[in-house]
């Protein structure tokens, strides 16, 4: 468990979760609404219309994030921590797991994080895009200048990345507040106008819509969507701000000003159908114009943020999960765990996301991309969460049901109708899930192929500490073995003997375990066995969300082991293997060939585990797989 010397009042962490949570659905009414009637190609803008699809968006926000997310899914906490990673482990913790429920659980887990990472790639570039779009609305003289604006704006954001979003954090729960008080402000102004709006909180005219208009409504469908991307981030950061904070900052603000904004945008179509052209920008009085466009882009920019964020920490889970390899990590504050850096995924969201605006160059197009992700990745969450509560939550199979059946059914009409953008856009994620999914699964399964070959070539512990003879000279000083096999001789060591024939006065084989949990007490942290003839196990646990600290965890397993601790008497004898992969086996070559990069290609285990450079040796070999 995480150790909390200080825990925030609720409205400070209510008013925190407002920046980070609810960035993405928050600035979805610049263009939900809007692309709900574009899909349906030209159908008149009246009453029952209107009516009909703003009943379409309310009872989807109310039964996918309310119901789903907020209510039910929010209780599958890992130790306090929520998000798709931290759901799959928390299902795999479970025992007499069948391998094909595993896998079909790792399946699920795998493809609605790859999903996440697509998403993390188009949320900014539409965010953004729809914000600056506003100046069109004010002149037809800034047309030119939103996608270099907007491309100006990603450059900004992405740059700062390494810097930490510490400082710019301080203003995001205050700027998001008065985001979504304005847009109810907006909102309130226009239903004001037209009071009988409102009746949209009946269900019965979204089903009179979809009844006189079935296969439009479909196509609907794959707009409405778009008012509740960003559901599964209220899950994701509920281990940064718990679960109380998020519910209360959902149904107290962001709920009733999503809901006040729609409808007030929805009175302003029927007074003025010609609106449709942007209903978000054309409900603000022409004097608070560029001020809104100033809020909304400052919104915008929140909520890639905290996508960003979102991405940075579900690669280092993955990392540590050992689904991903190792990456560096840099972390850009000292009090904050959550806050890091990731060079290489940020220039590769970045690259991306500026292709994605020279490619669609509007976010009505970019609308076509965006979607599919999303429900897939609800999708994967309703099954998880649907295993969970049969086989850890021991719910009655009558009780599951009631809750699988319904959502699986809203979850496939929203993922079937966002399967129609596959040829306009949706391609995009789908690429992307499916190069980080095969990334995963060859990561994942090239490790164990390693391990197996590793084992395969090495003695038991027990059987070399017992044959030791006294050819090999002895010095002083501490020899620290990094190892995934406690049980075996690393292969550092016998390479250490054999070149170097010498041993150290004392032999410490250190295994770092990640559990599938996102913090470890400080209690659990190491267990140690004291072995014949100077050699010592160590093992260090650590949860998934937490960063390894060598050095700092050692010092304590020396302690408990009665030993002096001298980080300049120690040396961190490591394993680099180079992998060659075995040509006869020509159906898994490529595999093997990519494998080998990704091997060749991670971050030093010195940085990942925060090891002095000057205290690492590297003994290297060749291992056919």
């Amino acid at each position: 468990m995480q150790n909390n010397t200080y825990k925030p009042a609720l409205p400070a962490m209510t008013l925190a979760a407002l920046g980070v949570v609810f960035g993405d659905i928050g600035t979805s009414p610049l263009y939900a609404l809007k692309e709900s009637f574009h899909a349906t190609h030209g159908m008149p803008i009246n009453e029952a219309n209107v009516l009909g699809i703003l009943s379409l968006i309310f009872w989807t926000i109310m039964l996918i994030v309310s119901l789903k997310y907020v209510t039910v899914i929010m209780r599958a906490d890992n130790n306090g921590e929520g998000g798709i990673m931290a759901l799959l482990a928390l299902n795999l913790r479970q025992e007499g797991l069948s391998s094909r429920r595993k896998l079909t659980i790792v399946v699920l887990g795998f493809v609605g994080a790859s999903l996440f990472f697509g998403d993390g790639i188009i949320t900014p570039a539409i965010s953004v895009l729809s914000a600056v779009e506003g100046l069109s609305i004010a002149t037809a003289a800034f047309d030119r200048f939103i996608i270099p604006i907007s491309i100006g704006i990603l450059t900004g954001l992405f740059v700062v990345q390494k810097h930490g979003s510490a400082v710019m954090g301080k203003f995001f729960g205050p700027v998001t507040l008065v985001w979504f008080l304005s847009i109810g402000a907006l909102g309130i102004s226009s239903i004001i106008q037209s009071p009988f709006i409102l009746a949209l909180i009946s269900p019965h005219w979204a089903i009179l819509f979809v009844v006189n208009n079935p296969l439009i409504s479909f196509f609907v469908m794959g707009a409405v969507v778009l008012t509740v991307t960003g559901g599964e981030a209220l899950y994701a950061d509920m281990g940064h701000f718990g679960v109380f904070p998020i519910r209360l900052g959902w149904f107290l603000i962001v709920l009733p000003c999503l809901i006040l904004n729609y409808a007030g945008q929805g009175a302003l179509l029927l007074r003025d159908p010609a609106a449709i052209a942007n209903p978000f920008y054309l409900l603000v009085p022409s004097a608070l114009l560029y001020p809104m466009i100033a809020l909304a882009t400052a919104a915008a920019v929140i909520a890639s943020q905290a996508l960003i964020s979102g991405v940075f920490s579900m690669a280092k889970q993955a990392i540590q999960l050992g689904y991903l390899p190792r990456l560096n990590i840099q972390h850009t504050s000292d009090s904050e765990i959550g806050q890091i850096y990731i060079p290489l995924l940020n220039w590769l969201l970045f690259i991306s996301i500026i292709i994605l605006v020279l490619l669609f160059e509007s976010s009505s197009r970019l609308a076509g991309a965006y979607g599919l992700a999303v429900t897939v990745t609800m999708f994967c969450d309703t099954l998880l969460v649907g295993f969970l509560a049969y086989s850890y939550w021991k719910w009655k199979t009558w009780k599951v049901l009631l809750f699988i059946v319904p959502f699986i059914f809203i979850d496939l009409i929203l993922l079937s109708s966002n399967m129609l953008k596959i040829l306009i856009g949706g391609w995009v994620p789908v690429v992307i899930a499916i190069t980080v999914f095969s990334l995963m699964m060859i990561w994942k399964k090239g490790k164990e192929k390693l391990q197996a070959k590793l084992q395969q070539d090495t003695l038991p512990l027990v059987t070399f500490i017992e044959y030791l003879g006294d050819t090999a000279q002895t010095v002083s000083g501490n020899a620290v073995f990094l190892t995934g096999t406690p049980n075996v001789v690393p292969h550092a060591l016998l390479h250490n003997l054999k070149h170097n024939k010498v041993l150290h006065e004392r032999n410490l084989l250190v295994t770092v375990n990640f559990a599938e949990v996102p913090y470890i007490s400080e209690e659990m942290r190491f267990e140690t066995e004291a072995l014949d003839k100077g050699f010592y196990r160590i093992r260090l646990n650590y949860g998934f969300k937490e960063q390894p600290n060598l050095p700092r965890a050692l010092r304590k397993a020396f302690d408990s082991l009665g030993l002096e601790y001298n980080l300049m008497d120690i040396s961190f004898f490591v394993s680099r293997e180079r992998l060659i992969p075995n040509m006869t086996h020509k159906v898994d070559t490529w595999r093997d060939k990519l494998f080998a990069a990704m091997q060749k290609n991670t971050s030093p285990v010195s940085d990942f585990y925060q090891i002095p450079t000057n205290r690492v040796v590297e003994l290297g070999s060749q291992i056919e797989i």
